[in-house]
């Protein structure tokens, strides 16, 4: 297959199987609570990165410093515990094509976020895509009252994931696999614990089964798919294909569950794409200093940044070790990624 083709197919697969858990997550919500079917789900993603975990015993939790123990342990109580269970809270009051268009909030959440919390530069273009994201979430609210409060749940939800996803971004020491691991592993026995002490346990166990790997396929394989492909296609590429995510959401919803497709609908998901697409308008470039650090992240010696030789490894190959950065100062193209978290 193409090199080049093989790693979108990898990013559209991930973004297919997130996509997947919003519909088949609210037919789980006929007979499983929300805290319940959290908890199920996030074991689930964490069983699937146990073998990770296994493969890079030089990336556990022990090695973390206490900076970055207290940053993992708010990507576990936002992303892990909070999110998930105000995703379902808001799923059973809305229909599943409408939560799914919703979760494009995450994007804005995360953007804001970053340009408020986080020193990420948000131009022109990225504050009207936020706004028009905004207006698109308050069509998919249909005006009445149920449907404001889903809304507002999916909203208060992707906040915490947008929280979640800076916090991880500056976790120095593992990589997301294992961070998503420990999120899966202690998120989802909490949440299934109080899940079980407010209402008792009475599915089945294929029931459970079926939340287990939902969470194992859409957290748990996703973000292995994701990252995959992140290494092979850079993250502005595959993070560009993962945002099909949502939409692929709610063509299941409308497509399998039989839900209808109003026009609202389809004004805010033509308004949602416009506004990402302004959203991924924001790589810049200018004159910026990096000033001398030594930390250790998954990285590539093609990106400007990582000049230290390895013979046995080829540039385009990724891989994680402590590694010393000498001061640079440099212009190029850039996000704001690990290594761009400056104002200017």
């Amino acid at each position: 297959m193409n090199r080049r083709v093989a790693p979108l197919l990898l990013a559209f697969a991930s973004a297919a199987l997130f996509g997947s858990a919003t519909p088949a997550s609210k037919l789980l919500l006929a007979t499983l609570p929300p805290f319940q079917l959290a908890g199920l789900l996030y074991l689930g993603a964490g069983l699937a990165m146990m073998p990770v975990v296994v493969r890079q015993p030089d990336l556990r939790l022990a090695q973390l410093d206490p900076v970055n123990r207290r940053r993992l342990f708010g990507a576990v109580m936002t992303g892990g515990l909070i999110a998930p269970v105000l995703l379902l809270a808001g799923l059973r009051l809305a229909p599943a094509g409408s939560v799914s268009l919703l979760l494009n909030l995450e994007m804005a959440a995360t953007a804001v976020l970053g340009a408020l919390v986080f020193r990420e530069p948000l131009g022109r273009s990225g504050w009207v895509g936020v706004a028009g994201i905004g207006a698109a979430g308050a069509l998919l609210s249909g005006g009445d009252w149920p449907g404001l409060v889903a809304a507002l749940l999916v909203a208060g939800a992707c906040v915490c994931w947008g929280l979640d996803n800076h916090l991880t971004a500056l976790i120095d020491g593992i990589t997301p696999a294992v961070s998503t691991f420990w999120k899966g592993a202690v998120a989802g026995s909490v949440n299934l614990a109080i899940g079980i002490a407010l209402f008792p346990l009475t599915v089945t166990r294929w029931q459970i089964g079926a939340a287990l790997l939902l969470g194992a396929l859409a957290y748990g394989a996703s973000i292995a798919l994701y990252i995959r492909a992140a290494q092979q296609l850079g993250a502005v590429r595959a993070q560009a294909v993962f945002a099909s995510a949502p939409f692929i959401g709610a063509a299941l919803s409308y497509g399998l569950l039989r839900e209808p497709l109003e026009p609202s609908t389809l004004l805010a998901a033509v308004l949602l794409i416009g506004s990402a697409s302004l959203l991924f308008g924001g790589v810049h470039s200018h004159l910026h200093r990096h000033p001398s650090v030594e930390h250790v992240h998954v990285h590539r010696h093609d990106d400007h940044h990582h000049d230290h030789g390895h013979a046995d490894l080829p540039l385009t190959s990724s891989h994680s070790h402590s590694h010393r950065h000498d001061e640079t100062v440099h212009a190029h193209p850039h996000w704001p990624d690990l290594h761009h978290r400056h104002e200017h």
